[in-house]
């Protein structure tokens, strides 16, 4: 070979190997954006995530492991960590004699157990942030001085008769020691649900100016007089005033007295001045820098974002440089306008009276976006850390602020057992006015009328499913509790009034991973491509029933169409739906099963394709269309239905687990039952999975032929089953229709062994524990539920508990002994069918 060849060779293979990488890239990324693939392989985005509450001093280094090895292995990769109060009663509350006193948050014992969580969450690869401070609300901590918070305008009115010399002392403007806190706080000192005094109101003080003007009617600028000149240091006031009745007003500004919530007592403080740039600094400088100095090795991997929650702070109405700001901003001194703050009504002229109010707001509005927002931004991402927000409830823009944020939470409640968003549609349509794809939510958000330990998966679905078709496509659940303590002490700890108990403790935790996966597929389907124009006539629907609620959304590439339609209702429905594509084959893809295939029947006419679709309670469903359409088959059923081959009857041996009260040794159900309607306690008020168990044989015309599938209808279930047969995992049936197909070869003509853990919730055995004599103390919540009053002396010292007959310990109790239970068990019938081919 030619030396000058030779030479020329490694460069050669260096080219072909650069050439053969970009050739195998686009396949890679083909492969990914294929929403098939994305369906069956849900990328790490379509996880959903948790909001992480740690309650007070109630924190373990082995709770802190436990629930994020708990929470990777469900299907969830983030948490974001919030430092509250013991308890939320709904306000911030104290659970007496804890048995970790000494972790206060944001103090070197808390930090550690940060530091862990961090190094945990790191080892795990998942991500993890926290709030921007003690609590959830707002901006704010004992670190705050009264200089640097939240200001409001204060003022005293001295009246003078004119056309005299006037000396007199001005007093200084006083103001309630109480403050503007929206919320109570459990306050040690009194042993009262209030809001607080906060001495600085009367110690904290900066004059503004001093004003005199008519002391009746609408006063035009012309008439202010400014006597700020005139007034001495101690408030005396030397003034030659001209004819008529006067009113002088000695302007200044003190604290609003606004604090944090709901954060335990020693973590409480000021709400940070968010139009002050000194104090927005003061206080990101403070938590980012504590940040960095406990966990700085560790932010990228083990800690990633900082996070803002929606805001119940109040409007400011002062801050130090709003003189000049307002001058800035709106070309006009805001200083004769302040009696507007005394109830008195300013103006250039009449007929223009709320110029000023409409000015004072905008400047408002703007010092939030340009000094609060913009100063997050920096800071947050100087730190290298993303910046998640909640960004509406406050004296704001939304559609200036959605661009700023890395990561968009809106959020939805379960008032009633529905769908109850808030602030939701404004905020998905700034996100999509900016051009953000991922619409995260705050999810179930609930209080004690709704959570109860009695909520169930499939209680759940469609309220996130009527999220998902407003535009949400990241579930961020509300809440997960850290549960610090040994697994005997269940449910354990609690959020208190707030939340849907989303905790490793839950009785359907690992079954409930069926649910999980469920969220998985459809965040990975509903982040696919791009949102499609809004359209009304993108989808017509027809023929549904009376009562029934059918919603959807629809998301495109321009090639391939999806469409997510959801039966928000807790009934079965019929309908014909009418998508606005043509010439392509309807595809059906069911996120709960991971199942998909063609609908055969369908019309297409001017444009649009028709299918009618049947949908059991709270059913959903991906209507796909990314392929050619093949001729319609009219006499197809695109829902087979399922004709039963035979009964599953008779006796089943059915066990219970002892540790929470079941019955020590299995017991024959002569025929499916009730749990509740047992006399027997055990069963009576279980909660937990008990195990059914039977045996039988193929009869009839049934066989097991190695090309036959069936498919078990497991009639009532209360509230999850996992289905064995033959040792063959089947899964988890959760949510409507109740039963699973049973594959080809599964099933033998004799002995058959059938195996369905039923799962219940907690609530029965919650009942069950009030039958029996009290062993702690409570005290009531405001809207439903009792709280912890303080841990027992058997609990701190690890004894056999005073009522032996009471197996649960929680810190939050909805219930008395006559509270109605909650049907359980596997009720049935339990029937082979198969699809009918008539």
């Amino acid at each position: 070979m030619n030396p000058s060849r030779l030479a020329l060779l490694p460069f050669c293979l260096l080219f072909l190997n650069f050439a053969a990488a970009q050739v195998k890239k686009p396949v890679r990324q083909s492969v990914e954006a294929d929403p098939a693939y994305q369906f069956l392989n849900p990328p790490p985005a379509a996880k959903p995530g948790v909001l992480w509450m740690w309650m007070g001093s109630n924190l373990s280094k082995a709770g802190i492991r436990k629930d994020l090895e708990a929470l990777k292995k469900e299907g969830f990769n983030r948490t974001t960590m919030f430092s509250l109060a013991d308890v939320t009663t709904p306000w911030a509350g104290s659970i007496a004699n804890g048995p970790t006193p000494e972790i206060i948050s944001w103090t070197e014992p808390w930090w550690k157990m940060v530091r862990y969580a961090a190094e945990e969450s790191k080892r795990l690869g998942m991500d993890f942030g926290m709030y921007n401070g003690p609590g959830y609300e707002s901006s704010g901590g004992p670190w705050i001085s009264p200089e640097l918070s939240m200001q409001e305008v204060c003022w005293s009115a001295t009246p003078v008769s004119g056309n005299s010399h006037v000396a007199l002392t001005l007093s200084r403007p006083k103001v309630a020691l109480r403050g503007h806190t929206p919320w109570p706080i459990h306050n040690p000192k009194t042993g009262l649900a209030e809001i607080p005094d906060v001495p600085a109101r009367q110690t904290y003080y900066k004059d503004i100016t001093v004003l005199a003007m008519p002391a009746k009617g609408t006063v035009l600028t012309s008439q202010v007089i400014d006597l700020s000149k005139n007034m001495q240091p101690d408030g005396s006031l030397s003034w030659d005033a001209p004819a008529g009745n006067w009113v002088i007003y000695r302007f200044g500004h003190t604290t609003s007295g606004t604090l944090i919530q709901p954060a335990q007592w020693q973590a409480t403080g000021l709400e940070c001045d968010k139009m002050s740039q000194q104090a927005i600094d003061f206080h990101l400088d403070h938590v980012i820098g504590e940040i960095q100095n406990h966990i700085g090795d560790l932010i990228g991997t083990g800690f990633t974002h900082l996070h803002f929650d929606s805001y119940e702070a109040g409007t400011p109405t002062w801050t130090p440089l709003m003189p000049k700001e307002f001058l800035k901003r709106r070309g006009y001194s805001v200083m004769p306008y302040l009696a507007t703050f005394a109830g008195r009504v300013v103006c250039d002229n009449k007929s223009d009276s709320l110029k000023f109010v409409r000015d004072f707001d905008a400047t408002v509005k703007d010092l939030y976006r340009d000094i609060y927002f913009k100063t997050i931004v920096r800071k947050v991402h100087a730190a290298k850390l993303q910046f998640l927000c909640e960004p509406y409830g406050g004296p704001w823009r939304q559609d200036e602020i959605m661009p700023m944020v890395d990561k968009v939470m809106t959020e939805f409640w379960t008032h009633g057992g529905k769908y109850s968003p808030y602030e939701l549609e404004p905020t998905v349509q700034a996100l999509r006015k900016s051009g953000q794809n991922i619409v995260e939510a705050e999810a179930f958000t609930g209080d004690p009328k709704d959570s109860k330990w009695d909520e169930t998966p499939a209680w759940i679905k469609p309220m996130g499913d009527a999220a998902f078709c407003e535009g949400v496509n990241r579930l961020i659940l509300h809440r997960f509790v850290q549960q610090p303590w040994d697994a005997k002490y269940l449910p354990g700890l609690t959020m208190g009034q707030w939340g849907t108990h989303f905790d490793r403790t839950q009785t359907w935790w690992e079954p409930g991973k069926a649910l999980v996966d469920y969220w998985q597929r459809c965040q990975a389907l509903l982040q696919w491509g791009r949102i499609a124009a809004p359209d009304k006539d993108d989808v017509r629907i027809a023929g549904a029933q009376a009562g029934s609620v059918l919603k959807h959304i629809h998301r495109t590439d321009g090639k391939t169409d999806i469409y997510f339609v959801a039966n928000t209702a807790h009934q079965p429905i019929t309908a014909t739906c009418s998508f606005k594509v043509a010439g392509m084959q309807p595809e059906l893809w069911d996120p709960v099963t991971k199942t998909m295939r063609s609908l055969p029947n369908f019309n297409s006419d001017m444009g649009r394709t028709s299918i009618t679709l049947n949908f059991d309670d709270a059913q959903s469903f991906f209507v796909v269309f990314r392929k050619k359409a093949v001729a319609p088959v009219s006499v197809a059923n695109n829902f087979p239905s399922k004709k039963a081959v035979q009964n599953i009857d008779g006796s089943w041996l059915v066990s219970f687990d002892a540790k929470w009260g079941g019955p020590a040794q299995p017991v024959v159900f002569t025929s499916l039952q009730d749990w509740t309607k047992s006399t027997t306690p055990g069963i009576k008020y279980y909660s937990g999975t008990a195990v059914y168990t039977k045996t039988f044989d193929l009869v009839g015309k049934v066989n097991n032929s190695s090309k036959e599938t069936y498919y078990l209808d497991l009639g009532e279930v209360k509230h999850l089953a996992r289905v064995k047969i033959n040792g063959t995992d089947l899964g988890v049936v959760w949510t409507a229709p109740w039963g699973v197909n049973v594959p080809a070869g599964i099933l033998k003509a004799k002995n058959n062994k059938l195996i369905i853990e039923v799962t219940n919730v907690w609530a029965n055995r919650l009942i069950g524990d009030e039958q029996e004599p009290a062993d702690c103390e409570w005290l009531h919540g405001q809207w439903g539920g009792d709280y912890l009053k303080q841990f027992p002396d058997w609990f701190l010292k690890n004894e056999q508990r005073p009522s032996k007959g009471r197996y649960c310990f929680t810190t939050w109790n909805y219930f008395n002994k006559d509270s109605p239970l909650i049907n359980s068990g596997l009720i049935g019938p339990v029937t082979l069918k198969q699809n009918d081919t008539k």
